[in-house]
């Protein structure tokens, strides 16, 4: 199923801007702000335990996944856009989020230290000012 689905039944293709950084994953900028910490990879809300200034990295959210907001440094999805579940409480929460990020959950893995630039949509390796 496509992320997007333009009124006349279409899927636009999405090709993420190339910004020269040494960014791990890309994806659109969803809620503003820059935090750095260990990744926590969730894919189960109901079994999933996020510790303060861990950053959330999970396929998508919807409403079952708004406790593990409260801790989370950051948000990561797979999937979404400027008005989904996880950018909007994000933005409510005060926290960065990139959504929209295809492969994120494969390419950071459980406890890597990374940094959520939310206002580039980019993700990078270890920790950043």
């Amino acid at each position: 199923m496509p992320a997007v689905v333009l009124s006349d039944g279409t899927a636009p293709e999405y090709r993420p801007v190339e910004t020269g950084d040494d960014a791990l994953v890309r994806g659109l900028a969803g809620a503003s702000g820059l935090a750095s910490g260990p990744a926590r990879v969730v894919f189960d809300p109901d079994t999933a335990r996020i510790a303060p200034g861990e950053v959330l990295v999970c396929p998508s959210t919807d409403p079952g996944w708004t406790p593990l907001f409260l801790n989370a440094a950051a948000i990561v999805t797979e999937t979404g856009g400027m008005i989904s579940h996880g950018t909007t409480v994000a933005r409510e929460y005060g926290i960065p989020a990139v959504v929209g990020a295809a492969g994120a959950t494969t390419r950071i893995q459980d406890g890597q230290v990374i940094t959520v630039d939310g206002s580039r949509g980019t993700v990078t390796l270890g920790e950043r000012g």
